[in-house]
């Protein structure tokens, strides 16, 4: 027996070596031994890359979205003053419907090889395929380019995962925040960017020419402004830490971990088993998608009425007074993001915070077709604080949504989850813009209208959808998972 043992021992020590090398080695136990040796602090260094990266990833499909109204006028496709907003909404949807094909193929990638490289090809995507949407010079090319670019970005699966990887528990809803501020951030500062930098030649004919580059592409600057951004952040990508783990447990281990009476609950999760068997996981999804819906129809339908005339309802902006606006109300939602959501989240919690500022994103809309009889500073007043509180109602949704959806599933699946959830909140993002043209198109024709006149039924449709995403938040259509497997 004695010299049984003596023999048998030894034959462990490579084992444990090989695990030792093999945790040594992975980057995500690297990852967890980072975090563990940080205490309690929070990660600034790897937070500072979420948000980086999902700015120059959110930029571009916005930074011309409130003027694909003139973008199409100038393309000279549509007929009518009319049907400019009809093809105005296909351009916008082209984006969404791209993504919507590709995003769970993204997430499985994020997956299987690892969060970093699907992150650092969707940003050289935005390089090479924002600028192209900006040397457009026909409404095909436009298109097409927008659509390309929707599908390569595959950057929003794997990011919100690499924003849950990096942080403790404590931290985690920090770091959704942050993934969902930096968008959000993005979808109010490229329209402003492009308020000041389209057409470049009207705005400083002192600056550029008529025979000059921008004189012929009067929409490539802004497009060329965000590329190098978004050049810049694929160069900081190599200290991009990646979060995955790269090495897999023998089968007999697995079935050794499974009897312990500690692991038990873990295995037999509603999170382990696959993701339509997981209900809490896919009852966020119609609520999801909703909220997407909604976002995307009132950025389209908001740059839409401020630039269209008052004889239509609307409020006759030009491309500098929706700019300011929507940097004002970015500069509002970073405030919010770092000094009050913190607070928001920590007494409210994710589904109470979510449903609150959704109930008060719908009172807030209703006030917008009115503040077409203000005028002077009252309007002014009105319409920048409406457009703040929005934007800051709208990351609070947003982030809840998200927060819950990944504390549904585990790591292995956290990519492919919020890779399906990406593909059906795109697809009804594709849907918002070409409906948000139509509605709106159609709208304009009936100013006259006894109900809901003009711009007053544009906004009933727009609270319509957002009060389906607040019923879908409440039991039985919400299942939210228990303590004990939100902790396991």
């Amino acid at each position: 027996m004695g010299s049984g043992s003596e023999e048998a021992a030894p034959l462990l020590l490579p084992v444990a070596a090989a695990t030792a090398t093999a945790e040594e080695r992975c980057p995500g136990c690297v990852q967890e031994r980072r975090k563990a040796s940080r205490g309690g602090r929070i990660p600034y260094t790897e937070l500072f890359f979420v948000a980086v990266t999902t700015l120059a990833s959110s930029l571009p499909i916005t930074c011309l979205f409130p003027f694909l109204y003139f973008m199409v006028r100038d393309l000279q496709v549509a007929q009518t003053e009319e049907d400019i907003g009809y093809y105005a909404g296909f351009l916008g949807a082209s984006y969404m419907v791209g993504r919507s094909f590709a995003a769970i193929f993204w997430g499985v990638v994020a997956d299987r090889i690892g969060r970093k490289p699907v992150i650092v090809f969707s940003i050289l995507s935005v390089v090479i395929f924002n600028t192209l949407f900006g040397l457009s010079t026909k409404y095909w090319m436009a298109l097409t380019t927008r659509f390309v670019l929707g599908a390569l970005n595959g950057l929003l699966a794997p990011i919100k995962a690499y924003s849950i990887e990096v942080c403790q528990t404590e931290h985690q809803a920090l770091g959704l925040s942050i993934v969902n501020t930096a968008w959000g951030l993005g979808l109010v500062v490229g329209p402003a960017l492009g308020g000041y930098l389209a057409q470049p030649v009207e705005k400083y004919p002192h600056v550029f020419s008529k025979e000059s580059v921008f004189g012929r592409f009067p929409y490539l600057l802004p497009c060329l402004g965000v590329s190098l951004f978004a050049a810049i952040v694929l160069i900081s990508c190599i200290w991009l830490p990646e979060t995955i783990h790269k090495h897999k447990s023998p089968d007999k281990d697995i079935k050794r971990i499974k009897e312990l009476p500690l692991q038990q609950a873990y295995w037999d999760s509603p999170r382990k088993k696959s993701l339509f068997q997981n209900r809490p996981w896919m009852s966020t999804m119609i609520s999801y998608c909703f909220f997407g819906l909604h976002d995307t129809a009132y950025s389209e339908i908001l740059s839409l009425w401020a630039v269209s005339d008052r004889k239509y309802g609307g409020l006759s902006f030009s491309c500098e007074d929706i700019g300011q606006v929507l940097a004002v109300a970015g500069a509002s939602l970073l405030a919010y993001q770092l000094i009050i959501y913190h607070w928001v989240h920590k007494f409210l919690g994710p589904i109470i915070s979510l449903r609150i500022a959704s109930a008060l994103s719908i009172l807030i809309l209703s006030t917008y077709p009115f503040m077409t009889y203000l005028s002077g500073a009252e309007f002014s007043l009105a319409l920048y604080s409406a457009a703040m509180m929005k934007s800051a109602l709208a990351i609070t949704i947003s982030t809840g949504i998200c927060l819950l959806q990944n504390n549904a599933v585990l790591q292995e699946h956290r990519g492919t989850a919020n890779g399906v959830s990406t593909t059906a909140m795109s697809f009804f993002k594709a849907i918002a813009p070409v409906g948000a043209g139509v509605l709106f198109s159609w709208a304009q024709k009936r100013q006259d209208a006894l109900f809901f006149p003009g711009d007053q039924v544009v906004f009933l449709m727009l609270n319509f959808v957002e009060l389906i995403g607040l019923i879908f938040t409440f039991e039985p259509f919400m299942v939210l998972p228990a303590a004990s497997d939100e902790c396991s």
